[in-house]
């Protein structure tokens, strides 16, 4: 109860999910907006919870939430070293760029 999102899940996913979970960890970060259904910090994890505001954000390693960003302050889950919280912090902060920038800038979108 008080989930929202996970009933249109596929059946097949829970595999999936679980196969993700067993693999080796590769250091991967994703950065979620706090609005997101996948904010499920401190619901399914410890701690308390993430303001559900677009303007949050939280930041997953290989799947484990590691850091957040709510209002102007960054909040770290997680011991992590002087290089890993810069990284993080930046992974947080960072605004995304328009496709149409990128091209300009002669990057891929």
């Amino acid at each position: 109860s008080s989930f929202s999102g996970e009933q249109y899940a596929l059946p097949e996913a829970v595999g999936k999910l679980r196969a993700l979970r067993r693999a080796p960890g590769r250091g991967e970060l994703v950065t979620v907006s706090a609005a997101d259904p996948l904010n499920l910090v401190g619901i399914l994890t410890p701690g308390p919870r993430v303001s559900a505001l677009a303007g949050n954000r939280i930041l997953y390693r290989d799947g484990i939430p590691i850091a957040l960003h709510e209002g102007k302050e960054t909040r770290f889950l997680i011991d992590l070293d002087a290089a890993a919280r810069w990284q993080a912090h930046t992974a947080l902060v960072r605004r995304p760029v328009v496709p149409e920038l990128k091209a300009y800038l002669g990057k891929s979108a």
